[in-house]
């Protein structure tokens, strides 16, 4: 990890930089180094990144839930004292995000959104079954990439570990169906924060379909796409992804 993780009260979290605060919100498998390259990059051009570990394996089980995960956000904005933020979201982050912005409206500047979900689940939460598998979920890590190789050993191992978790296992599956139930899609067209909407062409867990949805139901927002791309955007073309988002937040004067 590029960054020393901060522990405060409940909170761990890694912080680099000054300026207007973006928090970043990890999905569900994904480490805090997912965002080294954004957090490099912005820390740098007037921008504190903050991205918080989120309590996805922690919170009890009743408690494990897309909503849950938004006010223990909201809390953790109220907790650094930030009247206005940019949310960025990554796959379960962005459903996070999204949430967090219908509950607290007046506290999200901006939104940003890759891979989302909120609209469209598939791979969240199935496909266990042979879990101990180790080539099989192997294959599932390399799906959520372009370029297979993204998915890195470690990566794998992480997901694997996970997976082989029982707790953590049935925190996934009740998270996934969490997800479903809080489909977004009668709430986004209320939704006037101005959003940036950045989608891998090639996502087969979020396809392009979702962010053209996504798109046409938000009021105030813009969809970039980026070729040879998967689910994380930011891991897969860190560059591109800075070069668009970094675009988009001085045209839009953030």
């Amino acid at each position: 990890m590029a960054h020393r993780l901060k522990k405060e009260k409940n909170y761990s979290y890694i912080e680099v930089g000054e300026g207007t605060p973006i928090i970043v919100l990890h999905g569900l498998m994904g480490g805090l180094s997912n965002f080294n390259e954004v957090s490099s990059f912005f820390s740098e051009k007037g921008y504190k990144v903050i991205i918080p570990e989120l309590p996805i394996y922690t919170m009890s089980l009743l408690k494990t839930n897309v909503k849950s995960f938004a006010k223990y956000l909201h809390d953790f904005i109220l907790f650094k004292g930030y009247k206005e933020v940019i949310l960025l979201g990554n796959s379960l982050g962005g459903h996070i995000g999204l949430y967090h912005t219908k509950l607290f409206p007046e506290t999200v500047k901006a939104l940003i959104i890759t891979g989302s979900s909120g609209l469209y689940e598939s791979a969240m939460g199935g496909g266990y079954t042979k879990r101990s598998d180790y080539e099989v979920i192997k294959k599932k890590a390399q799906d959520v990439f372009y370029d297979p190789a993204v998915a890195t050993k470690e990566i794998v191992d992480e997901v694997y570990e996970t997976v082989n978790d029982r707790n953590k296992l049935i925190k996934t599956l009740a998270i996934a169906k969490s997800a479903i139930r809080h489909n977004m899609g009668k709430d986004l067209p209320h939704m006037h924060v101005p959003t940036c909407i950045i989608w891998g062409k090639n996502d087969t867990v979020t396809p392009p379909e979702v962010a053209i949805e996504f798109n046409e139901l938000l009021p105030d927002s813009e969809l970039f796409w980026i070729d040879k791309c998967g689910h994380a955007a930011m891991m897969e073309h860190p560059q591109e992804f800075n070069k668009l988002l970094d675009a988009w937040l001085q045209k839009r004067g953030f």
